[in-house]
């Protein structure tokens, strides 16, 4: 049996207070239903970061995964760069 395709997003690291968890800024630029301008969207996502390597500011890829707390439910797949 198949698995279903996972959703992935890449995004900016905003927080990593948390244990093993970090708060992920994913933008995105969407046309205005009716007045056709671009405007810039965002959403946060609480992501599991099994190594706490993640620090603020790094550009990380994330996966959607089975719930692992009240509002986690993405994970790190890694890091594509680090802040400097």
């Amino acid at each position: 049996m198949e698995r279903n395709l996972r959703k992935e997003r890449i995004g900016t690291v905003t927080s990593n207070k948390m244990n093993k968890s970090i708060t992920v800024l994913v933008t995105r630029q969407v046309k205005h239903p009716i007045y056709g301008k671009i405007v810039k969207k965002s959403s946060k996502f609480i992501a599991h970061d099994e190594k706490d390597e993640c620090n603020m500011g790094d550009t990380v890829r994330i996966m959607e995964t089975r719930p692992l707390s009240k509002n986690k439910c993405w994970r790190l797949v890694e890091i594509i760069e680090r802040a400097k």
